[in-house]
């Protein structure tokens, strides 16, 4: 057990764990879903549904990991005596390996921009940020497949280091810098022509957009962004030094992750009215609309290529989490076969993940299901893995944990909250999962 990771300091823990949150859930998705579902109404639903579900769901993973301090695949058993729990574990492993196939192909399209960026800067003629073109980067098959296998490369160097030497150092540094450009990013979106008429569509609810999917997508928004029903917050908690405290670690990633996902709409829907683009562009918009902001900027080009190198750390901070979960329930606690670990998960994660790439060029016509390859593997995760994982520790700690136990790791309780929050767990939760998983399939 010597050979167990741990973080450093409980700072390291809450930004890596920010971090792992705080990826392209918050500053990919949110935009364009809040665009398409409501606005302000979908940003409401978001707040609520991320306070009194994701946060107390998000204590409830810290407690499991904090409790029973070891890998995935193996906690639920020490936890309970009952072998076959185990296989929540499992699920969330083979949830993090989908989802790092598809995440990898938007950290992809990020590498492949940071260069046209790079090369750009290096041009000696005038070049403009618009002459970008985000169509022809996705449908180029060799050019993002490179750009992924690029992307999960770095992810993998990060692994490799260990936590305290590679995540922890890397997440104290990146972490306050994204959020010190992406309020320069709003500060110069909120000053173009028509930028307020952007806030209002951002901000201003409009309850006839709102449907029972956007009610559903607002729910599962507050589970993705807090990277929940993976495991992988129970995997950064087993690490966690003692003396942290469970309630205002997660608190303060809560937070942080609504902060973002905020930024990320403000910087956006400005910029959205200025130049004529429609919510419904999808995932695509945050590349077509921010080069157009930084180029009406000074140093435009420098300001988005350190933007980009940053966009991408929130993205790797979140992949990190993905790739750390597999390797942490192969090694078994033992660190010195990581290196190993990680470069064998991280080949296999990269053979899956082509197809998803290829879903917007050579087989963007092979569709079923939900859609592309790379929808359906967004589905699978998103709307059954994920709410499956959930459930399995919420009833987990809801019924089979001793309630002392869970009451001494909840720590100092000035405001009496561990019995609201056990109540929650053992009997609301379940029940909203439940209902939540059978009305989306349907």
């Amino acid at each position: 057990m010597s050979n167990q990771s741990q973080w450093k300091t409980s700072t390291g823990f809450i930004l890596a764990s920010a971090g792992s949150a705080i990826g392209l859930g918050a500053m990919w998705k949110f935009p364009y879903m809040a665009g398409i579902y409501g606005g302000g109404a979908f940003l409401f639903l978001f707040l609520i549904f991320t306070i009194f579900v994701g946060l107390p769901l998000l204590i409830m993973e810290f407690t499991v990991g904090i409790i029973g301090r070891t890998y995935t695949t193996r906690i639920y058993s020490k936890l309970t005596g009952k072998k076959w729990l185990n296989i929540i574990g499992w699920n969330g492993n083979l949830a993090v390996f989908i989802l790092f196939g598809f995440y990898s192909v938007i950290g992809g399209w990020i590498v492949i921009y940071i260069g046209n960026v790079f090369l750009q800067l290096l041009s000696v003629e005038h070049t403009s940020l618009t002459q970008i073109k985000f169509e022809k980067i996705i449908s180029n098959p060799w050019l993002t497949v490179l750009g992924q296998g690029i992307f999960i490369l770095l992810t993998m160097v990060i692994v490799m280091l260990g936590v305290e030497k590679g995540l922890e150092k890397a997440s104290k540094m990146m972490m306050p810098l994204l959020f010190v450009f992406l309020i320069i990013v709003v500060a110069k979106s909120l000053t173009l022509d028509g930028a307020l008429e952007g806030v209002r569509y951002i901000l201003q609810p409009r309850i006839e957009d709102i449907s029972v999917k956007g009610v559903l997508f607002a729910l599962g928004q507050s589970f993705f962004t807090l990277s929940l029903g993976t495991t992988g917050m129970i995997t950064y908690a087993s690490y966690a030094p003692k003396e942290m405290t469970i309630k205002s670690s997660a608190m303060s990633i809560v937070i942080m992750n609504i902060l973002v996902s905020v930024l990320a709409g403000l910087a956006i829907f400005p910029a959205l009215k200025t130049f004529g683009y429609a919510p419904q562009e999808g995932p695509g918009l945050l590349f077509k609309v921010l080069p157009l902001v930084f180029n009406q900027m000074g140093f435009g080009i420098v300001f988005y290529l350190i933007f980009l190198i940053l966009f991408l750390f929130a993205a790797l901070t979140s992949s990190i989490s993905l790739l750390e979960l597999n390797v942490s329930n192969f090694t078994k606690n033992d660190n010195t076969k990581r290196k190993a670990i990680s470069v064998i998960a991280s080949i296999l994660v990269f053979v899956i993940s082509i197809p998803a790439t290829l879903s917007f060029s050579s087989l963007s016509g092979l569709k079923f299901g939900a859609g592309t390859i790379f929808d359906n593997m967004d589905f699978i995760v998103s709307n059954i893995l994920m709410p499956l994982g959930a459930l399995g520790t919420t009833l987990v700690v809801g019924q089979l944990l001793d309630k002392q136990a869970l009451k001494e790791s909840f720590g100092k309780d000035k405001f009496k909250l561990f019995v609201p929050w056990y109540i929650l767990i053992k009997y609301i939760m379940p029940v909203i999962i439940i209902l939540v998983f059978i009305v989306q399939l349907f």
